[in-house]
Parts: C-alpha cells; structure tokens; sequence
C-alpha cells in the first residue's frame, strides 16, 4: 500500500510546468485487489490523455519514461500498464480495477481504505461479459497490430543507419509481446 499511496500522491500534485504529460486516471489492479499481504510488486493502469494508436497494449507512449521517472514510479516495485484515456482502461489482464485517483475526482480515500482493509470488491469495476471481452480485445488488437506494423518499418528503415538501434528495437520488442499478448488472450 505504501507504494501505490506514494505514486496517487504524486498523481494528486499539480502537473508540472516544464514537463507536458497529461496522466487523468490510475486504476489499481491485480493481486493488490485481494487478501492483503506482502507483494513483490503492485499493478497500475496510467491512463494519459493521448490518443488510442498511441498506446497499443504493452507499449509505453512517448513522455511516458520521464513521467515514470519523475514520479519515482521506475524505482519502486511497480508494473504499469500504460492506457488511453479514450478507450476502456480493462481488458484481459486489467481485470475489474479499482480507480484509485483521477484528476476530474482526486485523490479516491474509499478505494484507498478498501484496498487496505482487503474490501476492494466494493470499488471494484464489475466483470465484462464474455462477449465485452472479446469486443475488447478485438478493438485492442486492431491497434496493436497497426502500430506493430508501425514501429516494424521504424525499425526496418533505422537497421543499417547511423546511431543505436536500441530504442527502435526495444518498441518493436514490446509492441510485438502485446500484440501476441492479445492474440493468445483472444484464444483463449
């Protein structure tokens, strides 16, 4: 809980000046949703006022790292699941999140308290029905796979040029785990 406390304070303080990255939501979810207890990590979904094709599942959208950064969200025990605010947060893996701050709500104390107490069930989001689901994960899939071919011809035409492939490399790695993410989930 003290992580996730720590990283909603640092949602709840005003944006900075300098740094322009639009973060309107974080949704908790997974295994800290459950009994309380000690956890490796916890799970987040950030969701960023940018558009859907900018976020495929399992990407990071630009400015995403520095925000990481300067939350202290890349140094604490944290996986997070980057979202558009202009789709669903859920899907397969983000299963009934409960929304712990929001930039139209604040700070979200019942959710807070409720993860705490083990009573997450009552801010939780209700179940999708199957067919929700796979509409979902359709919807999600669509995007992947147009920005995998995307970062796909990105890294094609960096391969033999001057400067580090790294970067080009790293996005289609984590483009490409997301798009087969999905389609393992839609096999499912």
């Amino acid at each position: 809980m003290h992580h996730l406390t720590e990283l909603v304070e640092k949602c709840a303080e005003p944006p900075s000046p300098v740094f322009r990255f639009d973060v309107v939501e974080l949704w908790a979810f997974g295994d800290l949703l459950g009994v309380p207890r000690d956890l490796d990590a916890i799970e987040v979904a950030v969701v960023a006022d940018v558009p859907v094709d900018e976020v495929p599942w399992r990407t990071e959208p630009v400015g995403a790292e520095h925000w990481a950064n300067s939350t202290r969200m890349s140094r604490n025990p944290i996986i997070a699941r980057w979202r558009s605010a202009h789709a669903p947060v859920w899907n397969h893996e983000i299963t009934r999140p409960a929304l712990v701050w929001s930039r139209a709500g604040g700070v979200s104390e019942e959710a807070l308290v409720a993860i705490s107490d083990g009573t997450a069930e009552l801010v939780r989001l209700p179940e999708p029905s199957p067919e929700e689901l796979r509409a979902r994960l359709e919807d999600e899939l669509a995007v992947s796979l147009a920005a995998l071919r995307r970062v796909n011809q990105v890294y094609t035409d960096k391969r033999w040029s001057p400067g580090k492939l790294t970067p080009h490399a790293d996005a289609l790695w984590r483009t490409t785990t997301g798009y087969l993410d999905l389609l393992d989930a839609l096999d499912r």
